[in-house]
């Protein structure tokens, strides 16, 4: 095996620590091709299709790739934004933003973004951030809840990278942060905010991504941690069990997944006499297609067929402040021991001299 020359490392230059967000993935246009190209490489991920490649592979090639494109650009479309796709958005402002909270608190970092699929891709910001001087990375997946097809494949692309790099940086793999009070607190500050626009509805659905239901039986604690952030976003809004609902969207293929599903029980409730639904989709930090398309259209539109009367779509916390400060506290708190390039202010520093005065003239 050849290991890749450092791109611009310079001898003797000044070392640095980073954080790097990565999020799942996006095309880079609403069309079939981007859309061939990034189901493609999203399908091909063994951490996704967890199925025997010599069987995968032509259900992929011949089938999938040749009929999911277009009908997926075209949903694309529908919710694209003037500066790109949705997903590529609100990473960015979300890195953006935690640049700048963790510089005004006198830290001075790499926080840069990737995407798991698509661009720019994991690999290409580790080279951008070896070549800046990088020797420290910590990576933050933007998935709170742990499940190997999202958070454990983010590890893959890293040390992917890492076995070609000649000078592999120390990494730290953020896990989870299911939990995290800023993480709760930024949702119910969503939450509130959209009660106090718009008043509150008879029940609260939580939606989150899908994964097949052998996952659990597997291990992975995907099923559990969703349920412990509704608990805990429940409790802190004050809620009781029959206002709040917790389903799972995004279903793939015939498998069994994790029920509840989301539309099946929206469709039930309009059916049995609710006539008006909030939904809030907190596995998800960034709004994307599962969201602005999958829950914002598609569920409201079966929710209202089926003789519910209002549905209101809570968007994702996406660069909220109170987000973005816990993304802050969650780097913070997995960065200790390493060199941040923290710098006390001039009032800290003052504070220092006059302590340390105060202790000489009593010695």
């Amino acid at each position: 095996m050849s290991f890749l020359p450092e791109p611009g490392y310079r001898h003797g230059q000044r070392t640095r620590t980073a954080v790097l967000l990565v999020n799942l993935g996006t095309p880079d246009e609403p069309t079939a091709p981007a859309l061939r190209r990034y189901l493609a490489e999203f399908l091909s991920d063994p951490r996704v299709v967890e199925i025997p490649r010599v069987a995968w592979w032509p259900i992929l090639h011949g089938i999938i790739l040749n009929t999911r494109p277009a009908k997926s650009a075209a949903k694309y479309a529908t919710v694209w934004m003037p500066e790109g796709s949705p997903l590529a958005v609100w990473t960015q402002r979300q890195a953006e933003a935690l640049g700048r909270v963790l510089g005004a608190a006198g830290h001075d970092l790499l926080v840069r973004h990737a995407m798991r699929y698509g661009n720019p891709s994991v690999a290409s910001v580790m080279d951008t951030l070896r070549a800046e001087g990088a020797t420290r990375v910590l990576v933050l997946p933007l998935y709170p809840q742990y499940a190997a097809a999202t958070t454990a494949s983010v590890g893959d692309a890293v040390m992917r990278w890492a076995l070609q790099a000649r000078r592999v940086p120390e990494l730290r793999f953020v896990g989870e942060y299911h939990d995290h009070p800023g993480y709760i607190d930024a949702l119910a500050q969503r939450l509130e905010a959209h009660w106090a626009e718009q008043g509150r509805a008879e029940k609260l659905v939580l939606s989150f991504h899908g994964v097949p239901e052998r996952s659990l039986t597997l291990g992975d604690p995907y099923h559990c941690q969703c349920h412990v952030t509704a608990r805990l976003l429940g409790t802190r809004l004050g809620l009781t069990k029959e206002q709040l609902v917790v389903t799972f969207q995004s279903r793939f293929g015939k498998a069994k997944w994790l029920e509840p599903y989301t539309e099946p029980t929206l469709i039930a409730m309009a059916q049995n006499g609710v006539k008006r639904v909030d939904v809030m989709c907190p596995g998800f930090v960034a709004d994307c297609l599962e969201t602005l398309e999958e829950i914002a259209q598609e569920a409201r539109g079966a929710f209202l067929e089926a003789g519910g009367e209002q549905f209101s779509y809570v968007p994702c916390v996406n660069d909220s402040p109170a987000f973005v400060q816990a993304l802050a506290d969650v780097a913070l708190q997995h960065l200790q021991g390493w060199d941040t390039g923290n710098r006390p202010d001039a009032a800290a520093l003052a504070a220092q001299r006059e302590r340390a005065l105060a202790m000489g003239a009593t010695n």
